[in-house]
């Protein structure tokens, strides 16, 4: 009843918040959207039926709060590289085939997360995001470049963004003085009504009103208006017909789903981790609690419904859920106004957005990159371990010198691989019974009781870690035998998640030395390890008085295997004075 009143806990102040925010993102997504389906080479009102579709049904059913759906840039590249293999001119088959993938891509991210694998993201540590979220902030802001300079971005989607920036800085067109007027006023007016706002408590409409100013500027002064010979005066963001996105059933051919089928695949997942990163940085931000297979499950339904609507398939983008996230977005319910807004704009207002200019979203978009990077989180995270520092600037060179999805999924490689051998560290340490009746760890000086040998593991007990375990043994085993000791007290409290690797070197162990006639006592067993040690069939062989599980009472088991070999010394050897220790004395306690 809780979570669900807090559901329904949406007031008048988070209905504005959102309306807010979700209008911002429209001013953004409509020129980004036609933008990005030019990327992929196909119509640009599918990129903005997208911006409709897409964006619509994630924020219904997705978990993130800011999280907002539709055409990117890289999911545009990977759909202009998957449809490579029919002719551009047949525009009929390339867009059934666009529509096609859309499904195939969605009903690949419906079933990984109904199978629940969104929770392997948990490997992404937060060094990896943060690394991602620095890259991305610098080409975000470097894209942006030739729209704030007005000249023509050089190359082509399939060179390395650094190359494209330095054809169009230093080998382009000349700087046009309008554009870079209209990309450094929303730069400045950004940051003195940012300031503004949280000053005087304003609703956080501060980039919603650079959008609106910045294109009246354009307008008043004439930059915008097309000019005798048909050219403005500045880059704006263009015509689109006045037509919703109508439903309509892909055409299936045969012979594409060959091709169609690896490009969906590398799309579905390098869709999910760019939704996934960007959704997990945003929530450490707000502490929200995202269920990642609920996000998953919303990108497929999001691509499949756009698959059936004549929409490019998206993914989670890091520019407009910036926007989102900064604008003061408090629900999905902005991700859903921001939908309805573009829809209505290309119903009503699109001859209109043509005098948007776009140098004035440049700017916009390069105040956005500034905010994105947390350079104190940053800075902390690289002083913080080598192995953080690391995964930072792995994650970021890769992400700006390679590509921005490869950059995570090589920052995700990594983080397992370097989690694996930290995790396999399986730690072993002798303790003993002092003449204070204590049970510690041994230190240097110390006389330890030559009939009885207490060793602690600790650690993960998988596969990774048998070699650790077959050194301590083997190590182990030569002790006993060197000085013929007759009890071995093995703690196996803080041992976690036994494999089959390790229970079968442990029971090698048990049953080499139990027939040299070396008592072994297993204490602290935890009920994990135990109903493994019980599937393999232990108790067949192994007197079961030798196991002391782990049990909330008075006195630890480690300290009932200690009295239990200490009185079976005593009845071995009845002749000999024993000290109160050896005698089982109940004044005995644990220290561990």
């Amino acid at each position: 009843m809780g979570s669900d009143r807090r559901r329904l806990n949406y007031d008048g102040a988070k209905g504005r918040a959102d309306v807010i925010a979700g209008l911002t993102v429209a001013a953004v997504s409509f020129p980004q959207a036609m933008a990005y389906a030019l990327i992929a080479g196909v119509d640009p009102k599918f990129g903005v039926y997208s911006a409709i579709v897409v964006t619509a049904v994630a924020s219904i059913f997705g978990s993130s709060s800011h999280l907002i759906n539709g055409p990117t840039s890289a999911i545009s590249l990977l759909v202009f590289t998957s449809l490579a293999f029919i002719d551009s001119e047949n525009t009929t088959e390339l867009f059934q085939a666009l529509f096609l993938l859309g499904a195939l891509i969605g009903g690949i991210q419906i079933l990984i997360g109904l199978f629940k694998l969104g929770n392997l993201t948990r490997y992404i540590s937060e060094a990896v995001i943060i690394g991602f979220m620095a890259a991305a902030a610098f080409l975000l802001a470097a894209g942006q470049l030739g729209k704030a300079l007005g000249v023509r971005d050089k190359g082509d989607g399939h060179m390395q963004v650094l190359h494209r920036v330095w054809l169009t800085l230093f080998h382009g067109d000349a700087i046009n003085y309008r554009a870079v007027i209209l990309s450094v006023a929303p730069v400045l007016l950004a940051i003195v009504l940012r300031k503004l706002v949280q000053r005087f408590r304003w609703p956080q409409v501060d980039m919603l009103a650079v959008l609106v100013i910045t294109t009246l500027i354009a307008y008043v002064a004439g930059w915008s208006i097309p000019g005798p010979g048909g050219r403005t005066a500045v880059s704006v963001a263009g015509n689109v017909p006045r037509s919703l996105p109508g439903p309509q059933i892909p055409e299936v051919q045969a012979d594409w789903l060959p091709h169609l089928s690896t490009g969906a695949l590398a799309i579905a997942f390098v869709g999910i981790i760019e939704a996934l990163s960007i959704a997990k940085a945003i929530a450490h931000e707000t502490r929200q609690k995202i269920d990642y297979n609920r996000q998953i499950v919303a990108e497929g339904l999001a691509n499949l419904a756009g698959g059936f609507f004549q929409s490019l398939p998206g993914s989670g983008s890091l520019s407009r859920s910036a926007i989102n996230y900064q604008s003061g977005a408090a629900t999905r319910f902005s991700g859903i106004v921001s939908a309805a807004t573009v829809a209505v704009a290309l119903l009503l207002f699109a001859p209109l957005l043509r005098y948007v200019p776009q140098p004035a979203l440049a700017g916009l978009l390069l105040v956005t990159a500034a905010r994105l990077v947390d350079f104190k989180r940053l800075f902390y995270t690289l002083k913080a371990s080598r192995y953080d520092a690391g995964l930072v600037i792995i994650t970021a060179f890769t992400g700006v010198a390679i590509d921005l999805d490869k950059s995570v999924l090589l920052g995700v490689i990594l983080s397992i691989l370097l989690f694996v051998p930290r995790a396999a560290k399986l730690k072993a340490k002798e303790l003993i019974v002092t003449p204070e009746r204590v049970v510690r760890e041994r230190v240097p000086g110390d006389v330890a009781d030559p009939s009885i040998i207490i060793y602690d593991l600790e650690g993960e007990l998988f596969f990774g870690a048998a070699p650790e375990l077959d050194r301590d043994l083997v190590a182990l085993s030569g002790r006993i035998e060197a000085e013929d000791v007759k009890f071995v007290i093995l703690r196996l409290k803080r041992v976690r998640h036994p494999d089959v690797v390790c229970i079968e070197r442990l029971e090698h162990f048990l049953r080499e030395e139990t027939a040299h006639g070396v008592t072994v006592l297993l204490a602290g067993v935890r009920p994990d390890t135990l109903a493994v040690l019980k599937n393999v069939g232990l108790q067949s062989w192994f007197t079961a008085e030798h196991i002391f599980p782990e049990e909330d009472e008075e006195y630890s088991a480690t300290l009932k295997a200690v009295r239990y070999a200490h009185t079976k010394l005593a009845a071995l050897e009845s002749s000999a004075q024993l000290t109160p220790e050896q005698a089982g004395d109940p004044g005995l306690y644990y220290l561990v």
